[in-house]
């Protein structure tokens, strides 16, 4: 989520929504497992730029990222997700704020989920678990079921996550696909565009230490899985779109 409008003002304004309004009557739909979000603060930014590079366009100005779970059966879970985003813009609470431009919106399937060694609970218990924030990277497929990206998802599984895993700071990571671009069934939220299922691919390391800090330790990780000769074995297959720390939102506090 960017913000046009930049100012302490705009930043609290919408914080306050999210934080007081929007994610509180959410988490109490019985088809919401969990929901939390983080804020790409300008530290963030640049360490994320000074470690990955440049940011696809589109993200290049992101300031949030917000990620709800649902429970099974998600078509009824999904189904009350949509009906108190209508019922929200009829109170006069609703996600159409002025300025805010959403460049993704989309529903993920998880693939898998790991715990550091270190972290006493699984990886599904991971998202309740506290975190000081998150390290995301999103990428992009041009053949997403194609021999290449099996190789990617296959080395991503066998080397990248353990050996970040064993990284300080690191609880924990998720991995998610694309199932399909969301589209609200009343409002008109931003028309983004439409990426084919499985196109867009996402990892999320859970953090519990400073996010830069531990970012620039990730990036010199990566270095030196390159140097060793266990990089990406087809890095071509993967656009990285936006690699980023973010930071745990303290109500009030961050405001």
């Amino acid at each position: 989520m960017t913000l046009s409008d930049k100012s302490p003002a705009q930043h609290r304004i919408y914080n306050e929504w999210h934080q007081l309004d929007h994610r509180p009557e959410n988490l109490r739909l019985p088809g919401v497992a969990w929901g939390d979000r983080w804020a790409r603060t300008p530290g963030c930014a640049q360490v994320g730029r000074e470690v990955a590079g440049e940011p696809d366009a589109p993200f290049a100005d992101v300031d949030y990222m917000a990620m709800y779970w649902f429970r099974p059966p998600y078509d009824t879970s999904l189904d009350e997700w949509n009906r108190l985003g209508e019922d929200s813009f009829q109170w006069g609470r609703g996600p159409l704020l002025p300025g805010v431009r959403r460049p993704l919106l989309g529903f993920f399937a998880p693939v898998l989920g790991y715990a550091a060694p270190r972290v006493a609970v699984s990886a599904e218990t991971l998202p309740f678990r506290p975190n000081r924030g998150m390290h995301l990277t999103l990428t992009r497929l041009d053949e997403p079921h194609g021999a290449t990206a099996h190789e990617q998802f296959r080395w991503l599984d066998t080397v990248r996550i353990p050996d970040l895993l064993d990284c300080p700071g690191v609880a924990g990571a998720w991995t998610f696909s694309l199932i399909e671009t969301q589209r609200h069934t009343s409002l008109p939220l931003d028309s983004v565009p439409d990426h084919p299922r499985g196109s867009l691919r996402i990892t999320l390391l859970y953090l519990d230490d400073d996010p830069e800090q531990v970012t620039r330790e990730i990036g010199k990780r990566i270095a030196a899985q390159d140097a060793d000769g266990r990089g990406a074995p087809a890095p071509q297959a993967e656009q990285v779109l936006l690699s980023t720390p973010l930071r745990t939102i303290i109500p009030w506090q961050d405001w």
